[in-house]
């Protein structure tokens, strides 16, 4: 008889625990569970620094990658092998199985949003153009450039459909005028060259712009755009308590501490960079800011 109750208490424990954890039995028997075998967690990343540097022995650290790190710790898992690949080519690499994720602050793009599925934001900003010193081309805004043909756009491919390109074509600027760049390097070359008048990112992205020559041209005008990381379709639980973890690093007060002390190391002043993150703490899911994107 104590034999039978004490199998009967263990069935209704498991059955409690499936119940009341549905999230942690799924991820076990996916992603959490191939993550634990191999004994390591692969993130595609690129370089953007100051929010995410790679040294040249491949060990990645900043704010995006040590964000993620904390979040996959609070999760049980290993820190993260960094795994460098273009921006064009990190969601292919994850969903050929490469890598397990995208480890850095990837835009959310509509076209993507049918294939993956997004963490919660972890940058939001507005659209700049960062332009020569001096704005010799005497940029304003999207809509002046609109009105020019002869103004080209830096724009950092990102596949098929990048945000930046798709508000360029909503402002009226023309498909001709912008010319993809492969990340955020190329595309000031490409205006310190003259083979662009402006290259068009967020107005936080490029890491004390005076110093490289150049300005910047905040679109206030414009939306809001924002990134976060990015997983497979079949790991939405594996996302969704990775989002656990990630807003409970967002309620408790570490990712707004990263988040301030990765724009002051920008140049940002602390009274901007605690602007933008009051925008930020608004916003917990992709959709906040792309309706389409889960």
């Amino acid at each position: 008889m104590r034999s039978k109750l004490k199998f009967s208490q263990l069935v209704l424990l498991a059955v409690s625990c499936t119940f009341f954890h549905p999230t942690l039995a799924q991820t076990d028997a996916s992603l959490v569970a191939k993550v634990r075998k191999a004994g390591e967690i692969k993130g595609a990343l690129a370089s953007a620094p100051p929010y995410l540097v790679i040294s040249p022995d491949g060990k990645a650290t900043g704010y995006t990658i040590d964000l993620a790190n904390l979040v996959v710790k609070g999760m049980g898992l290993p820190e993260i092998t960094p795994v460098q690949l273009g921006w064009s080519a990190q969601i292919p690499a994850m969903l050929a199985g490469q890598v397990d994720f995208v480890s850095v602050g990837y835009a959310y793009l509509p076209a993507s949003c049918e294939n993956v599925v997004y963490s919660g934001p972890i940058f939001a900003q507005h659209y700049a153009f960062y332009v020569p010193s001096g704005n010799p081309a005497r940029i304003t805004g999207s809509q002046q450039i609109g009105q020019n043909p002869n103004i080209k756009i830096a724009v950092v491919s990102m596949g098929p459909d990048t945000p930046q390109s798709r508000y360029m074509l909503e402002q009226g600027i023309k498909r001709e005028q912008y010319i993809n760049v492969p990340d955020f390097n190329a595309g000031v070359a490409a205006v310190l060259t003259g083979r662009a008048n402006a290259l068009l990112l967020g107005q936080f992205i490029i890491s004390r712009p005076e110093q490289k020559g150049l300005e910047v041209i905040v679109d206030k005008g414009g939306p809001v755009s924002g990134s976060g990381y990015v997983f497979r379709k079949e790991d939405v639980a594996f996302r969704d308590a990775f989002n656990k973890q990630l807003n409970e690093l967002r309620s408790n007060g570490t990712m707004k501490e990263m988040l301030i002390k990765a724009l002051e190391k920008n140049g940002v002043s602390e009274k901007d960079a605690i602007a933008n993150w009051d925008v930020l703490s608004k916003l917990t899911k992709a959709s906040d800011l792309v309706p389409s994107c889960e």
